[in-house]
């Protein structure tokens, strides 16, 4: 099993797993052009995706998934809260609609679903397995909970949400109190330390890759993000990998 991640921040986010033979796309927040852009730095094609998995309808997450699975005819899986708030869909686009609680089968890439707290209207986060291995994903959103903690815990790769230095967050001039409350409110984002909080209650005997990812630009740096995960794993930082917003991150092996 891999994966690797197109991008990861508030511009747009985008990774790609691959279990035997399947790949799919989570999330598809670049357009077409980038999106395609984004996959043949990995030396894909999107006619190589066997789906399209979106977490919640925000842009940075969404904004590309109708085009790229009209395009090429790629399944979007996602809630019914998603779909609804995405509006009109294309009638050439497979739909699949996803219950947040059930698990799903993608060729060769088992899907579990898991709800998450966030200013959406019913967001999912994703592990995803080749029935041995598997990889949890948890942006957006603004807390942890026991369910997350139990479908995070025992992962062999992890995508994290660090989203912000509260400190820096609050000291931000240029934000508004009520954008500083949603972003660091329970249904906002997570982070450093928190991230670091929940990561230190899970059981990571197994971890081989710990990816720091949707750090914004503003509130947030790469060594505080480091610093933080590094308190709850005890290990060397340059372990703990940073997605970026323009470069992400490349293909990453779990053994």
């Amino acid at each position: 099993m891999r994966f690797a991640l197109l991008g990861s921040g508030s511009a747009g986010n985008g990774l790609v797993a691959q279990a035997g033979n399947t790949k799919v796309l989570l999330d598809c927040g670049f357009s077409l052009r980038e999106t395609t852009f984004r996959l043949a730095r990995l030396n894909l094609e999107p006619h190589h995706l066997a789906g399209i998995l979106l977490t919640h309808e925000h842009e940075d997450h969404a904004r590309g998934a109708f085009r790229l699975a009209a395009d090429f005819r790629l399944p979007l899986f996602l809630t019914h809260g998603t779909f609804m708030m995405l509006g009109d869909t294309p009638t050439d686009i497979d739909i699949r609609i996803i219950n947040s609680h059930d698990a799903f089968a993608i060729d060769d890439m088992e899907i579990h679903p898991y709800p998450v707290p966030h200013d959406a209207r019913e967001p999912v986060q994703y592990v995803l397995s080749d029935g041995m291995r598997r990889l949890g994903v948890l942006t957006d959103t603004g807390t942890s909970t026991p369910h997350i903690e139990s479908m995070l815990s025992g992962c062999h790769a992890l995508v994290l949400e660090c989203n912000h230095d509260l400190d820096l967050l609050m000291n931000n001039r240029r934000y508004p109190h009520s954008l500083k409350q949603r972003i660091s409110g329970a249904y906002g984002h997570l982070d450093n330390a928190t991230a670091a909080e929940l990561l230190a209650k899970l059981d990571t005997r197994s971890l081989q890759h710990i990816i720091a990812a949707h750090l914004s630009k503003k509130n947030n740096r790469p060594e505080l993000a480091r610093a933080a995960l590094r308190s709850a794993l005890d290990c060397e930082e340059k372990w703990i990998k940073i997605a970026s917003q323009t470069e992400g991150v490349d293909w990453l092996d779990i053994n």
